[in-house]
């Protein structure tokens, strides 16, 4: 018996709570036991064993590590693979993962992910975020998730607010007023977690009854930052997730909070920074969505504000969009993946494009119910065409009907 077997053998239990559906035999963990091994022995978005995998597999790559190969032998079976790495890139490669050879970190790993109820996806899972393919060689091996853990998988639009940790008071006041109008239009909002323009994005989906996600640079068993643990706990607790690449017992550094940002691009339909000073980490989750080809929005402050400058850079050199609001920022998203209005689903063209129409529906939230007279309130538009205009809403499928009150559909934007 191998090693990746008899480790999968010897912790097949703890695996099968860590995984979305149980594990029926031992070849259904063997996948699994070996990229939480990888994760245990690379740092994140690490191409060269990115490469390993892809010519012999999760499992194959496992087992050379842990057999300590010699780098000739990692260039030839990855060669004669169909892949490419030259024996520097294999030297280089032994030199960082062979001194975290660590069963015991393995085991204390899962175990701690066991104890929080994380989940553990990996490539090929129904739930995982079909946009981290397109990291290709730097794609994580695997996500820890606190939370639901579709929430990503494709069922709804969503959108990364980012921004500086040392945000104003504008900066906040955009970021919550736009998190609340992207959530009542149906779509996930991604972010970092972190102090500032990251956690009012975060606190104003969950107060609009909204989806929001989380993405950490530390393992999901200790949330970071600690100020923020209360909420990051809100978030896992609700409709949303708080996921991350790295084994629990990880903490957060630098290099991870920078390779962490592409896994906040790469998951979402579009990124928007929201205000950051040219030095803000955001300005490097803007930049991997320039190179994902994901589209980027900046929203514009005060000329005069050290805090807006990376926007305004943003928008004069990297080819960013201005925007100014949810309804904006939505546009930017969908009209990435949805060239024209009818592809945005039942009713686009019809009376959701009327003013009146456009009124109700910005007022109706794909997660709380609302009464007729609260629609009114809120649309400023006068019972009868409100009714009118639910009713034809209703038949075009774009808004549903339950006990009294209406809800919108999340296919309507």
């Amino acid at each position: 018996m191998n090693t990746i077997q008899r480790l999968a053998s010897e912790h097949r239990e703890v695996l099968a709570v860590l995984r979305p559906r149980a594990v029926r035999d031992l070849r259904e963990s063997l996948e699994p036991t070996a990229r939480i091994v990888l994760g245990v022995l690379a740092e994140p978005g690490d191409g060269v064993l990115g490469r390993v995998v892809s010519a012999v597999g999760a499992v194959g790559a496992a087992e050379l590590l842990l057999a300590r190969c010699s780098a000739q032998k990692l260039v030839d079976v990855v060669g004669d693979a169909g892949e490419a790495i030259s024996p520097k890139e294999a030297e280089d490669g032994l030199k960082r993962w062979t001194p975290r050879v660590d069963q015991m970190r393995f085991t204390r790993s899962i175990g701690q992910a066991s104890r929080v109820g994380a989940r553990f996806l990996f490539p090929g899972d129904a739930e995982w975020p079909a946009g981290l393919h397109d990291l290709e060689r730097h794609a994580p091996l695997g996500l820890w998730v606190r939370g639901r853990i579709d929430v990503l998988a494709g069922g709804a639009p969503s959108i990364a607010l980012v921004g500086a940790r040392a945000a104003t008071g504008y900066g906040e006041h955009v970021a919550g007023e736009a998190s609340a109008g992207l959530s009542d239009r149906g779509f996930v909002v991604v972010s970092g977690g972190a102090y500032g323009i990251d956690g009012m994005a975060h606190r104003a989906a969950l107060a609009s009854d909204g989806t929001t996600v989380a993405f950490l640079a530390g393992g999901i068993d200790r949330f970071y930052p600690m100020g923020h643990e209360s909420l990051l706990t809100r978030i896992a607790s609700s409709n949303g997730a708080v996921v991350s690449e790295v084994p629990c017992g990880t903490a957060p550094t630098k290099w991870r909070f920078l390779e962490r940002n592409r896994l906040i691009a790469a998951a979402s339909d579009a990124t928007v920074v929201l205000e950051a000073g040219l030095r803000s980490g955001s300005i490097n989750t803007a930049g991997h969505a320039s190179a994902l080809g994901r589209p980027l929005g900046a929203v514009p402050g005060p000329v005069t504000s050290p805090a807006s400058a990376g926007c305004h850079r943003l928008l004069r050199e990297y080819d960013a969009v201005c925007v100014v609001d949810a309804a904006q920022m939505a546009e930017l998203a969908i009209g990435a993946a949805t060239p024209t209005l009818a592809g945005l689903g039942p009713g686009w063209g019809g009376v959701g494009e009327t003013p009146d129409g456009m009124r109700v529906l910005d007022e109706l939230s794909t997660r709380t119910p609302r009464e007729l007279g609260e629609i009114v309130q809120r649309s400023g538009v006068v019972s009868s065409k409100v009714m009118s205009v639910l009713g034809e809403l209703e038949a075009d499928g774009v808004v549903v009907r339950r006990d009294g009150r209406w809800l919108r559909r999340r296919t309507a934007c």
